[in-house]
């Protein structure tokens, strides 16, 4: 683990792995609960944490690096169950991929329990992980140009699904009507750091 200074009042502690930086960031928000870290902002990101608004981001920095990660917490957080029709253009392609059939493809993702990373690219987006690593898929080469709302895809180890309209080269499975952002709610997005999260499919919904 090693912490970089980021301005006056930041730290962006580098870890090697995604489950490193999903352990590190529940650890802080452990810390700033019980009073015993004083940051405004902890945001986690694929293999760091940013810590903002910090009184003394030395001596943090040297008590960080001293210290060892603890392992994921369980959460007693109810999953976030998001409906799914395995309805994608790339379905046919990821079945390939993995050596199984399309509705295999969607019985191995529906039975996953996901839990979201980190959150980026639009607002609203969560990378989740939970698929075992032999199931990761290359990104397209060459990105659509326009990627329908409520997409669900596949990129590397993560599942996504696209808040909105935009370009994307994920492998797209499946649709929702699953309401990613929306700023008149509290709070606007769906999904945020270490929320669990559980795709059901429509049929049986």
């Amino acid at each position: 683990m090693r912490a970089l200074r980021v301005g006056d009042r930041a730290l962006l502690v580098e870890v090697s792995t995604d489950e490193e930086a999903q352990a590190l960031h529940a650890d802080l928000l452990r810390r700033r609960a019980e009073g015993s870290l004083s940051a405004r902002e902890i945001v986690p990101a694929a293999r760091t944490v940013l810590l903002d608004g910090l009184d003394e981001p030395a001596r943090l920095a040297a008590r960080l690096t001293a210290s060892r990660l603890p392992p994921v917490p369980s959460r007693a957080q109810e999953a976030v169950e998001i409906p799914i029709r395995y309805d994608g253009p790339d379905l046919a392609d990821v079945a390939a991929h993995w050596g199984v059939s399309p509705e295999e493809v969607a019985r191995i993702h529906a039975a996953t329990g996901f839990r979201v990373a980190f959150c980026g690219f639009a607002p609203g987006f969560g990378y989740l992980t939970g698929l075992p690593a032999h199931y990761d898929v290359p990104r397209h080469a060459t990105p659509r140009t326009t990627v329908p709302a409520g997409s669900v895809g596949l990129a590397g180890p993560y599942t996504g699904v696209y808040p909105r309209a935009s370009p994307g080269g994920w492998r797209l499975i499946g649709t929702t009507d699953a309401v990613l952002w929306d700023h008149a709610r509290v709070p606007a997005a769906l999904l945020s750091p270490g929320t669990p999260v559980r795709f059901v499919p429509a049929a049986s919904a």
